[in-house]
């Protein structure tokens, strides 16, 4: 199916119509991924007599940054497989059965071996999901078409409206119900995502489903034998011990960055991209680097803040006491208020905004701003922090994510050459696969009595890093040839 000009009319919110599509499949998957994901850190540690599976508070952070980080390093699997293999509708739709049967697996295998297959289901699911979604909203827009930041802030909107009421249902449900039936309640809602999906897929232009660089059929027996000893290797590293819980976020994050590395030089070194293509890909290194540094905070909301919010958050609301996990929808709230301020800001500004390189030394800054917020808190004891006092830092760390993360999905499509076009968006997740392990590497370092050294240091450093990127604007702009 073509997209004529007729279709590409502005029929959702101003956009071209098979947005919506791509729209509701994203709510639905995440949905499930943060409802889960605002359960799962307590699930890991709480005692067997609160539901929960009694694993040590760092190791149970650990596991939660090397999971997060795994979601965001399987867009490589997710998007070369479409590049090369399938075309990235089939592999969307894939990935989101994937994400269903993860769900699943937590809410009917007891213990590790649920948490274990689960996980790995998901992190697989939602790697597909993420870089081949991302990828299709960018062919919906012609080059120069000045809606592309505006439409990825509403397909970031679609996100974040799953983002809220995952956690606040599937923390309701643990609360009275126990932790399996939040997790079932994931699965259903992403039943839900497959079912719109499947109706709606039809809508999607016709490259949806192009494979921009087939790999020969000669060279499939050999990846595929590749890929079944990858697996047993890493079988055999995890019932051998190797693959220690207490250490998977550190051994995610050396994963990330050798990938990233290998990513920025098989693309650089390729003999079929121009030279305006590769100056495009070298402007991306250093917004690469500030994207890690910023997702290494700003992904702590699922391992520091929780604990936080659990051990020093004064949660009690006229006698009740507010579920853990409905802290994790603070951030999607704000981001539902404001998404449509700063589509509406980049819109009316048009060629008037700031660069690229600027947004994301500005959001870099906030976010390290946001920890700073933390200090005067700092020291205090049990139920001592304010609810209105952490409202307003993740305020803080929503308007550091408006800056960036949005942006920075556009830009991945902008900066992409022709030939690498998905995997370029896997590149840009492989900056958020770093940051998210790196945030359960960091939670380690986390304790009540060190508090003031924490969010100091890491605060400073995120102001200095977004200070940096700043004075090289201009320079990466240049390299940028001409893309905002």
């Amino acid at each position: 199916m073509s997209v004529t000009a007729t279709d590409r009319d502005r029929t959702f919110f101003g956009q071209p119509r098979p947005l919506a599509t791509l729209f509701g499949v994203e709510l639905w998957e995440r949905f499930s991924f943060y409802g889960m994901q605002g359960i799962l850190l307590i699930y890991l540690y709480y005692s067997a007599a609160d539901g929960g599976l009694g694993i040590r508070e760092e190791t149970a952070t650990s596991i939660v940054g090397a999971y997060g980080g795994a979601v965001y390093l399987s867009t490589i699997l997710g998007a070369w497989l479409a590049d090369r293999l399938l075309g990235s509708e089939r592999v969307l739709f894939l990935s989101a059965v994937l994400v269903m049967c993860g769900h699943i697996a937590l809410a009917v295998l007891p213990g590790l071996p649920g948490v274990g297959v689960g996980l790995v289901l998901i992190a697989v699911g939602s790697g597909g999901v993420k870089a081949n979604a991302t990828s299709l909203v960018g062919t919906l827009y012609a080059a120069g078409d000045e809606r592309r930041d505006a439409g990825f802030s509403l397909f970031y909107l679609g996100i974040n409206l799953g983002a809220l009421a995952g956690p606040l249902l599937t923390g309701l449900l643990q609360q009275n119900a126990g932790f399996h039936l939040g997790f079932a309640l994931a699965a259903v809602g992403m039943a839900v995502g497959l079912a719109q999906y499947a109706f709606g897929r039809r809508r999607l232009p016709a490259s949806a489903n192009e494979v921009p660089n087939p790999l020969p059929a000669r060279a499939r027996t050999g990846v595929a034998v590749a890929a079944a000893a990858v697996v047993a290797l890493v079988v055999v590293l995890a019932v051998t011990g190797v693959l220690a819980a207490d250490r998977l976020s550190t051994i995610v994050v050396v994963l990330s960055a050798a990938a990233a590395a290998c990513y920025f030089v098989v693309i650089l070194s390729s003999r079929r991209i121009t030279g305006e293509e590769r100056r495009r890909v070298l402007a991306f290194v250093p917004m690469f680097l500030a994207s890690a540094a910023f997702w290494s905070l700003y992904q702590q909301q699922f391992t520091v803040v929780t604990v936080y919010s659990d051990q020093r958050l004064d949660r009690e609301i006229l006698g009740w006491e507010m579920p853990v996990s409905w802290v994790q929808s603070i951030n999607p709230v704000f981001i539902i208020l404001l998404s449509g301020v700063f589509a509406a800001l980049w819109t009316r500004l048009g060629t008037r905004q700031p660069s690229t390189p600027i947004k994301f030394a500005a959001g870099t800054a906030v976010m390290g701003v946001a920890f700073l917020l933390f200090l005067p808190l700092a020291g205090g004891g049990p139920n001592s922090a304010p609810l209105l006092a952490l409202t307003g830092i993740l305020l803080v760390f929503t308007v550091a994510e408006l800056l960036l993360s949005p942006v920075g999905l556009s830009l991945a499509t902008k900066l992409a050459p022709r030939v690498f076009h998905t995997q370029m968006v896997a590149l840009f997740f492989l900056s958020v696969a770093l940051g998210t392990a790196l945030s359960g590497t960091l939670a380690g370092y986390y304790s009540a009595d060190w508090e003031t050294p924490y969010f100091g240091i890491l605060g400073v450093i995120a102001i200095v890093l977004g200070a940096a990127l700043a004075l090289g604007a201009r320079p990466i702009s240049r390299l940028m040839g001409g893309v905002r």
